[in-house]
């Protein structure tokens, strides 16, 4: 938000440096971003002067050129050939001097130097209005009154205003700083409370006690359909105005702080908003059919023309501005083609109300549109000042327009109260972590306009103006006392008391950042996505899985339009990009949180989506285990963590002195499963269930049969939808549940074995429809002694696999606990377990 210094000092009158007022401000919670130095005219019409030509030859080499000598207040005149064909003896006119900068109208900056022209020299330029951006006309040079000093600077003659702009960044809880007065008015506190000098300073508002009504009725009838949509509704007439631009110091205002000035009754609208903060209309009140104006909301799929001429699709929740049978605006976001004030314009009818945030927020967002009013309207604006913007409004036009004045209509019917806090002078002090004198407290808050309804025991209690709809709470007095106090004004107490709380198990950062460091180790990115994502990625991959979708009410963008409820698709966006910018080999790992839509409504998350205090320092509850929270009600949307793992390309970078194959089964389930072992989770395998995502993999159950983690070779019809043409493998963690059975800290000592184990191999084709579960599950069936492990390496579909086949690459450790194992042995071992596997599922030993 820009804000014009020359203009807020207009309320407030004050000598300081905008430097120290930018500080001031930023100290006090409007955080100045930058001061600009900014001039009504670009470049201040610095090194112009006010000259009088005293002699005009024409130039000996070149017909179209003058050869002059003209004044400028100097120790002699100035030599300057010029090419206007209206220069004269005895002028007065504008001089650009040597070193001077111009900025024309149209065009690139040129800076005037002494020069040559045609064997002449030229000391300067003697100006037209268009080279110095005052205006577009060529025709000549600009000739002015005979009265004018010699030597007069141009920016003191054309009476250019040279300002400072402060750039604002607010945020969206300060709807009371909105505007000028709202910024005037915690800097007058600040100035109050901090500095000498300025315990007398005073708000200056707008003066409208000369409103008088020309009119004794407002021929213009009004019908507010919807009052929780308009709660308040104000109206007046304004007969025979004369529509024209605007004078020069409300266009100076309006051009400060970049707003287009356009006429002069559409600029005194926009030049109240920007200084009280309260949007106005003004709509030709002649294009409003039967004399009336109705509020209310649209018509479903009511087509509707904005002032950018794009014919919009209405929805029966959008708040209309109507005469009696048409609409004329959208209430609170953008005007109509027909009804706005042109050139024509004889008679206004002007606009103050104060529209629900809620409202006009959800009809802002559904059309794509933000302006200026609708930014304010559905932050809040002030209630109790629409009818003192409307009377400051109708007197500003009435000066620059002209015209009469009819009565004021004001529809209110359900007056908003004020809000009521107490707060106790002990509590300020805790909070604040220092004592504030009680006398200090009470000047702060009425510098802010917070009313002291009475004293009571040990404290205050408030009413809270209607301007700052953002304090609620005994907290929220608290901080904006603090804010004026000054927060460099707090004094440390020089220590630091941190709770020490004993724990046999480490928290879920360090079990995160465990994890995060050994992925990095073996060669991962960390990457990070939105939360929100497209509602159509959801759409048919949730669908196929009879799962519902959380979509966003009020979407940014189609693109943002839904919460994920995988990490899968970012993921794969990532992916692709760098795939587009030649880099196919990927490793990424991301940690996030994932949204999901219950049938059943679960306690909402506390109000910071943190745990409960006692359970930050241990595992955090699974998914639909959340702590309720005091005071809240159920919830129907449940939010829980993920880790994704993601591997495409090949598996290391090339080097001289080993292979570098592409990624593979093998390497998704090494990292998989390395993470659950690192962990201390004890697992057990089965073929994925989810067909949709993968086109083959597995999954890793925890023994009470939860599915802790799910991995594969990602579905060929997911990748087509990305533009991947390679194979991507993908894990996915439920990264609560294995945060709840990690037991990094519960481990046994075992005595190391005396004698050494054998691994052996077998690629086994079986059908599609034999899980790895049910082999290995043979496997421990068949030998039970020897048999120490059964591991599954690589899965396999495709050339040189029958239809209809899969191959299991799978290892088996051997190990005898009392003598090493010979060949014999071993060999009969696997013998057995090739048998079983031939027997009982059909099994062929894959050459």
């Amino acid at each position: 938000m820009d804000i014009s210094y020359n203009w807020l000092k207009q309320y407030l009158k004050v000598d300081i440096d905008v430097n120290e007022a930018a500080a001031l401000l930023t100290g006090s919670g409007l955080e100045v971003e930058k001061v600009i130095p900014f001039s009504s005219v670009e470049g201040g019409l610095e090194g112009l002067v006010i000259g009088e030509v005293l002699t005009r030859e024409k130039h000996p080499d070149a017909d179209r050129l003058s050869v002059t000598t003209v004044d400028v207040g100097g120790e002699t005149p100035l030599d300057i050939v010029c090419g206007a064909p209206n220069v004269a003896a005895g002028q007065k006119v504008v001089v650009a001097t040597v070193g001077a900068k111009l900025y024309p109208s149209e065009g690139e900056p040129f800076e005037i130097k002494k020069s040559k022209i045609r064997g002449a020299v030229s000391e300067g330029m003697i100006c037209a209005e268009d080279e110095i951006g005052l205006g577009e006309s060529h025709d000549g040079i600009m000739v002015l009154p005979a009265d004018v000093k010699v030597g007069t600077p141009a920016a003191d003659y054309f009476e250019i205003e040279n300002d400072f702009i402060l750039e604002i960044g607010l945020t969206p809880n300060r709807a009371d700083a909105m505007s000028h007065i709202g910024v005037a008015r915690d800097l007058r506190a600040v100035l109050r409370e901090v500095k000498g000098g300025y315990k007398d300073l005073k708000l200056e508002w707008p003066d409208v006690m000369s409103y008088s009504a020309d009119l004794k009725e407002n021929p213009i009838a009004i019908d507010v359909q919807d009052s929780e949509a308009a709660p308040r509704y104000v109206g007046l007439y304004i007969e025979g105005v004369e529509v024209k631009p605007s004078p020069a110091w409300l266009q100076n205002r309006l051009k400060a702080i970049g707003s287009r000035p356009i006429n002069n009754v559409v600029d005194v609208t926009n030049f109240v908003l920007h200084e009280m903060g309260q949007p106005l209309h003004a709509f030709d009140a002649d294009q409003i059919k039967d004399k009336k104006v109705v509020v209310r909301t649209a018509k479903a799929s009511e087509k509707f023309t904005t002032l950018d001429e794009v014919e919009r699709n209405l929805n029966d929740e959008d708040l209309m501005i109507c005469h009696s049978t048409d609409g004329m605006c959208i209430a609170g976001v953008f005007g109509g083609m027909k009804s706005g004030v042109t050139d024509k314009t004889k008679n206004v009818f002007l606009e103050s109300a104060y529209f629900n945030p809620v409202s006009i927020r959800k009809t802002a967002k559904r059309h794509g549109l933000s302006t200026d009013a609708s930014f304010r309207f559905e932050r809040g604006i002030d209630p109790e000042i629409t009818v003192l913007a409307a009377k400051r409004a109708a007197l500003l036009i009435q000066e620059v327009a002209g015209g009469k004045l009819s009565v004021i209509t004001d529809i209110y019917p359900n007056p908003i109260p004020h809000q009521k806090v107490e707060v106790k002078f002990e509590k300020i002090n805790r909070l604040i972590g220092q004592e504030i004198p009680e006398k200090t407290v009470i000047s702060i808050l009425e510098d802010l306009g917070i009313y002291i309804e009475k004293k009571v025991d040990g404290g205050l209690k408030l009413s809270v103006p209607s301007f700052k709809n953002d304090v609620t709470r005994e907290a929220d007095v608290i901080e904006e006392i603090l804010r004026v106090y000054g927060y460099d004004r707090i004094i440390g107490s020089g220590q630091l008391r941190v709770p020490l709380i004993a724990s046999d198990k480490k928290s879920p950062e360090q079990l995160r950042n465990l994890v995060s460091d050994a992925l990095t180790a073996q060669g991962f990115n960390e990457i990070m996505n939105n939360s929100l994502t497209k509602a159509a990625y959801m759409d048919k991959h949730f669908a196929e899985q009879g799962q519902s979708k959380v979509d966003i009410l009020n979407p940014l963008s189609t693109d943002l339009n839904a919460m994920r409820q995988t990490l899968l698709f970012g993921g794969l966006e990532s992916v692709s990009r760098n795939i587009r910018h030649q880099n196919p080999n990927c490793k990424f790992y991301e940690f996030g949180n994932l949204y999901e839509k219950n049938d059943h409504p679960q306690p909402l998350l506390q109000k910071e989506g943190s745990l409960a205090s006692d359970q930050r320092t241990s595992s955090p509850p699974a998914k639909g285990e959340w702590p309720k929270a005091e005071g809240v009600g159920d919830w129907p949307y449940s939010e829980y963590r993920s880790l994704g793992l993601f591997i495409t390309g090949r598996w290391q970078k090339e080097r001289w002195n080993s292979a570098s194959g592409n990624a593979t089964f093998h390497h998704i389930h090494g990292v998989v499963k390395s993470i659950l072992t690192r962990l201390g989770i004890a697992t057990a395998i089965k073929d994925v269930s989810d067909k949709t995502t993968y086109a083959y993999g597995m999954e890793f159950m925890s023994k009470d049969g939860k599915l802790l983690a799910n991995f594969g070779s990602v579905n060929p019809n997911l990748l087509e939808a990305f533009d991947i043409e390679q194979e991507v493998f993908f894990a996915d963690f439920d990264w609560d549940l294995v945060l709840k059975l990690s037991a990094l800290n519960a481990f046994e000592v075992t005595e190391l074995p005396k004698y050494p184990s054998v691994r052996r191999d077998l690629a086994l084709l079986v059908d599609k429809t034999v899980k790895y579960g049910t082999l290995a599950e043979l496997a421990y069936q068949t030998e039970r002694k020897l048999l120490k492990e059964v591991d599954l390496f690589d899965v396999y579909e495709g050339k040189g696999i029958p239809e209809g086949k899969r191959s299991y690459a799978m290892s088996f450790i051997l190990q005898d606990e009392n003598s090493t194992l010979n060949d014999k042995a071993i060999d009969k071992t696997m013998g057995r377990l090739q048998q079983r596997f031939e027997r009982e599922v059909g099994a062929e030993l894959r050459g």
